[in-house]
């Protein structure tokens, strides 16, 4: 492979479907290190709810953007694009490839592609926006916006309030849709992608989703959540796993219920996962199951060929 060409091989694919354990395995094929683009895993206060690496995995390859944040730091993606495009520039000064992984498709563009920039608006819109989401609920703002913009009502989480609040500012302070403003005028990446997801049938991850939430009871969830339980207003832990047991720890809901909230909303958070990674068209899709020697073939003869050419 030509020095020149440096190579991102970005992992993607839904919640508790082995995408860690494939970045170590390329990690360690490569010789390389790996950069996570997970935005719960930067929080170091929360270990077991977001399915961070254990301290084995940590040790198989070294991984950059793991707990080294904590929940009471502003941290965003605009400022992981600007750590994460530094710490490439870094890693390729030795390195061809450097892998990533994370199921925030948010995070992985911001890397990849680069972010949208928008115009500012006036403050106030959004304020008028929340009262109205207060007063008359979700369904009336994506009816709006499914007018505004229909594009945006198609393709953004529509089920995530902040996400339709962010786009019916923009479509109501300038008069354009929100859509209208992706993609315009990103900075030129001075690295490659190739882009791998990992599937598996849907049945067969939800059951994987279960067991996962199981094993993070097991493992202490509830004691890390109550540890937690000061700062459960902190945007970090507006999250599935932490809000419904802060439900139980304040005696809303009853433990059961907690927990099976928790993979309900874990399997939601899945499916959108998918959503967002299916519309890349040029991803290469393996199963979930596939033996790293056909990975790392395919891989292999890709890198080969693209510096071929």
């Amino acid at each position: 492979m030509n020095s020149n060409s440096k190579y991102l091989i970005s992992i993607v694919g839904p919640t508790a479907i082995g995408k860690t354990a494939l970045s170590i395995k390329l990690a360690q094929h490569y010789k390389t290190e790996i950069i996570s683009a997970d935005s719960r895993q930067f929080f170091s206060e929360m270990q077991i709810g977001t399915a961070a690496p254990t301290p084995e995995e940590l040790s198989g390859a070294k991984h950059h953007f793991i707990h080294h944040k904590s929940i009471k730091d502003n941290y965003n993606v605009g400022a992981f694009e600007k750590d994460a495009l530094q710490c490439l520039t870094n890693l390729f000064k030795t390195n061809n490839v450097v892998i990533m992984v994370g199921g925030s498709g948010l995070y992985v563009d911001a890397v990849t592609k680069g972010l949208d920039h928008f115009p500012e608006v006036d403050a106030t819109i959004r304020e008028t926006l929340n009262s109205q989401l207060k007063t008359e609920g979700l369904e009336t703002l994506q009816k709006q916006l499914q007018t505004l913009d229909p594009v945006s009502y198609n393709t953004i989480a529509i089920d995530n309030p902040h996400r339709v609040i962010r786009a019916l500012e923009i479509c109501i302070g300038t008069e354009k849709p929100y859509s209208s403003f992706l993609n315009q005028g990103k900075e030129k990446r001075h690295f490659k992608t190739i882009t791998i997801g990992l599937k598996a049938d849907r049945a067969l991850i939800y059951q994987r989703i279960n067991q996962r939430v199981d094993i993070m009871m097991q493992d202490g969830l509830l004691e890390e959540v109550k540890n937690l339980l000061a700062y459960k207003d902190l945007n970090a832990l507006n999250t599935v796993g932490y809000k419904e047991l802060f439900n139980y720890l304040e005696d809303t809901w009853e433990l059961d219920f907690s927990v099976s909230e928790i993979k309900k909303n874990t399997r939601r958070f899945a499916k959108r996962q998918l959503t967002w990674f299916k519309k890349k068209e040029d991803t290469l899709w393996f199963e979930y199951n596939t033996p790293i020697d056909k990975i790392t073939s395919q891989l292999d003869s890709l890198l080969n060929h693209k510096h071929d050419n």
